[in-house]
């Protein structure tokens, strides 16, 4: 009988909680003393004022935080109070208890505020492989540096590195997260909701006017006056580079993002997306008429537009501050940049290096004798996995892995006084289950689900071996890796890989909002078509939920060990530098 009434008490207790207030932040929160958020407490129904009682630690909330908020009768147009108070900080390391009543009914959190020691770092730079999963690390590393008998060849940069950890990543709303919401935490060590940065997702309508919670960039040019570096071969207004500067309920309002980071004037900003910081009478998309790529130069930026211009200009004593803008979207991955020329490669064909865009943030931003915040994305790690196109997802993991090496060179050459850390904000449900053999000489009539080798039958791949790069120049050899997902649409499988543009498996359905299988793939002999297990309104792969390998080197590095939560990886970039110590 205990059961039961167990699982009933459970319920009520639910049901109370929702009912009760909501309170910004959120319940276990933890927050870096002296770093900036808003407060905000959302009534379910209108509110009396005289009859509010907001206290924190058991003093009334105004003087615990040193002035009042500002008290909405009615939210959004309905028959719900609300109290915000913008820009707080608690200073105090311990425990603070929040709690607010309307007369009726209480809601009561509880947040930890930390300290940091002294610092230790003078410089952090922090990798992140979107959507990097460890199928992507291992077929990485079996492309780039071979395998013999069982045993690797060699080591990955991102893999040899004394501290590793696994890290959690469900968002506040979900056990599964999307890129702003993940890259989130590590830039505020707060949990928001999918497609949240910088904030916490409110109930109102408008998505840029959520509570704010700083984040690390702020904190380390406000704190420290640190170079901030954002660098992704993403468009720069998507989410993970985004999240290291922008407020927004929603990661997909890219002309405030770019507002967002004209306002926040980080020294070093590189990626694609150049579409969003011109108006549509400049071919870009803004809906606005401001051109931001002027406004930057009238800001002092040096402006790259390709490789030639990016390695030109950081070479340069006097450049201290970088913008590079190398294609109107997404940039393009190594595989179709070095080998195949396909993608976007003929519209933009001087597009940088991942490993040249660090190259270059490393020279401008070292120039600051005070040391600096570096944010590095290979983004396109998350794009191809999503269409389901291995190799490229691959090439580019082996991308990163070399900017890695090349940070991590430089560091050893200072000194070895910066914190480097190396990790995925989420995973993708991959699997290196195997390899495909696709000798057709010897097997001429096998159909290509026959084809796919387990065990014993797997062997090992025959790629060409790598260049210095650790690329091999072919992906379309007889004998490939099979990393398949565990998350499709429906979809034509044809178990090679796309040698002219980056797989598309799905288009749009017969029914609106949803999609089916891209007949384009239906005639590629050995092509069979898969059924789906995701919802026909979902035309991609999706992210998955299991934690993500972090791996540091590095003053600091040493807190990086067994399972973590993905806030914890703010809180070991703030201790290493020290940030909470220098607001004394």
């Amino acid at each position: 009988m205990i059961k039961p009434v167990t699982i009933a008490l459970g319920l009520l207790l639910s049901a109370s909680v929702a009912d009760a207030q909501t309170i910004y932040p959120i319940d276990r929160a933890e927050i870096l003393s002296g770093a900036q958020f808003d407060f905000k407490v959302e009534f379910p129904d209108k509110v009396d004022p005289a009859k509010l009682k907001v206290t924190v630690n058991g003093q009334d909330y105004a003087a615990a935080f040193g002035r009042a908020g500002t008290f909405v009768e009615r939210e959004d147009g309905k028959d719900q109070s609300a109290l915000m108070l913008r820009d707080v900080a608690v200073t105090a390391p311990g425990p603070v208890v929040v709690e607010a009543g309307d007369g009726t009914r209480s809601r009561k959190v509880t947040w930890t505020v930390y300290d940091t020691g002294p610092r230790r770092a003078k410089n952090v730079i922090l990798f992140i492989g979107d959507g990097m999963s460890l199928s992507h690390r291992v077929g990485a590393r079996l492309l780039s540096k071979g395998i013999a008998e069982g045993k690797s060849l060699g080591k990955l940069a991102m893999d040899d590195m004394p501290h590793m950890a696994l890290v959690a990543t469900a968002g506040s709303d979900s056990i599964i997260t999307d890129s702003a919401n993940s890259a989130s935490a590590y830039a505020t060590g707060h949990k928001s909701a999918v497609n949240a940065m910088g904030v916490y997702a409110d109930r109102t309508k408008d998505p840029l006017d959520d509570p704010k919670v700083e984040t690390i960039a702020s904190l380390a040019k406000r704190r420290l006056n640190l170079s901030i570096g954002i660098v992704s071969n993403t468009e720069i207004e998507d989410a993970t580079p985004a999240a290291m500067v922008a407020h927004t309920r929603r990661r997909a309002e890219y002309d405030p993002i770019v507002e967002q980071f004209f306002a926040a004037k980080p020294d070093v900003l590189l990626g694609g997306g150049s579409a969003n910081f011109l108006p549509k009478a400049a071919s870009g998309k803004r809906k606005d008429d401001v051109d931001y790529i002027a406004r930057f130069r009238e800001a002092g930026y040096p402006v790259a537009m390709t490789a030639g211009e990016l390695n030109a200009l950081s070479a340069k004593p006097e450049t201290r501050r970088l913008l590079g803008l190398f294609a109107s979207g997404n940039m393009d991955g190594a595989l179709d940049r070095k080998f195949l020329k396909g993608g976007g490669v003929k519209k933009f064909p001087e597009q940088p290096d991942l490993t040249e865009q660090v190259q270059a943030a490393l020279n401008v931003l070292s120039r600051n004798e005070a040391g600096f915040f570096l944010m590095v994305e290979s983004g396109m790690i998350d794009k191809y996995a999503h269409l389901l196109d291995m190799e490229r997802a691959v090439y580019d993991t082996i991308m990163l892995d070399n900017a890695v090496r090349l940070a991590r060179d430089w560091g050893a050459k200072r000194g070895d006084d910066t914190l480097i850390l190396v990790v995925a904000d989420h995973s993708h449900p991959n699997s290196l289950v195997g390899t495909i053999n696709d000798d057709m000489s010897t097997t001429p009539n096998v159909p290509f689900r026959e084809r796919v080798g387990v065990y014993d039958k797997a062997g090992f791949p025959n790629y060409p071996a790598p260049d210095a790069d650790g690329y091999p120049s072919r992906v379309d050899v007889s004998r490939r890796l099979a990393i398949f997902s565990a998350s499709l649409p429906d979809h034509y499988e044809t178990f090679r890989p796309k040698l002219d543009h980056p797989n598309q498996p799905t288009v749009k359905g017969d029914d609106p909002a949803t999609f089916k299988a891209n007949e384009k793939y239906k005639d590629v002999p050995g092509a069979v078509l898969r059924p789906g297990n995701l919802p026909a309104m979902v035309g991609a792969s999706v992210h998955s939920g299991e934690d993500v390998i972090l791996t540091a080197t590095g003053p600091g590095s040493e807190r990086v060990r067994g399972s973590m939560d993905n806030t914890e990886v703010f809180r070991i970039m703030v201790d290493a530098l020290g940030l909470a110590a220098a607001g004394r």
